[in-house]
């Protein structure tokens, strides 16, 4: 069945990035001239998704607001003739239908997954973290989804990470079935270094199908009493084959303060327009 939908989740506290997020959606902060949530939107768009869902929660109105149509300013941006700053706008906000759903209370990403079981269906579809910023000459999903679509079955994004962040990360103990591609006997959820049964980190992309939506409502509360998604990923593993892809892509954590400004930086020197001449003032720094 084709990947139509996409599910992003939006509905964090932020609390790493505090005092920045206390009265702003961390996804609504700029890389670059970018927010956050916009490089997913993006990436969910260029392969091929036709409907997102971004859940959110109270506080988030600017990450709807951004993708809304904005009448006012665009009529200030056609009146000052600034055409190119126009077209981006109204780019923005056609880059895909978007609809919201409200997680009311902060239980875990796996209830947060579990509020958009009716808009879901019965079909399969890309789960995105919006703080994992990935950047690759493929969309991340659209590589996902040509997995997806070879092995018909779930499909979790990985990265090596080192033995050391094991306890940061869902790991996966999976045999290795063709390059870049497990076969997943089990997950476990950020366990020590030396209790981690490979360095197969996972990161924020998924792709899913329904039937995790009936495992994770019989999904008990975990740790901080939440609902999480590699418990339900676990049990869907013993009825069901679970695949592990390790993507293509340059990942950056944007919901760490070093990893936002690693993104900010690396994207900024990646920029046609501005990043000669950014390189050339990082040059002028005097490091020690």
């Amino acid at each position: 069945m084709k990947v139509r939908k996409a599910v992003v989740l939006a509905a964090g506290y932020g609390t790493r990035l505090l005092p920045a997020t206390k009265a702003q959606p961390k996804e609504a902060l700029p890389l670059v001239d970018k927010p956050i949530i916009q490089y997913t939107v993006e990436e969910a768009a260029e392969a091929g998704i036709d409907q997102i869902i971004i859940v959110t929660a109270m506080g988030k109105r600017a990450v709807e607001d951004h993708f809304d149509r904005s009448i006012e300013l665009e009529a200030a941006l056609k009146e000052k003739g600034d055409l190119a700053r126009l077209a981006e706008v109204q780019r923005v906000s056609e880059l895909a239908n978007i609809v919201y759903v409200r997680q009311k209370q902060q239980l875990g990403i796996g209830h947060a997954v579990l509020t958009v079981r009716d808009l879901v269906g019965d079909e399969p579809f890309v789960l995105f973290f919006p703080d994992d910023v990935i950047i690759s000459d493929v969309p991340v999903a659209w590589q996902m989804i040509q997995v997806f679509e070879e092995f018909d079955g779930p499909v979790l994004g990985v990265r090596r990470v080192p033995r050391e962040e094991t306890s940061e990360y869902g790991i996966v103990d999976g045999e290795l079935i063709r390059e870049g591609v497990w076969r997943v006997r089990s997950l476990v959820e950020k366990p020590p270094p030396e209790e981690a049964p490979s360095d197969l980190g996972i990161v924020g992309r998924y792709v899913l199908t329904p039937d995790i939506f009936p495992v994770l409502a019989e999904t008990p509360p975990g740790k901080n009493r939440e609902i999480q998604i590699t418990d339900a990923l676990n049990t869907l593993a013993g009825t069901r084959p679970l695949f592990a892809y390790q993507f293509e892509g340059r990942r950056y954590d944007t919901g760490r303060p070093l990893g936002f400004l690693q993104a900010s930086v690396e994207i900024a020197l990646r920029r046609l327009d501005i990043g000669p001449q950014f390189r050339d003032y990082l040059k002028t720094l005097e490091l020690d």
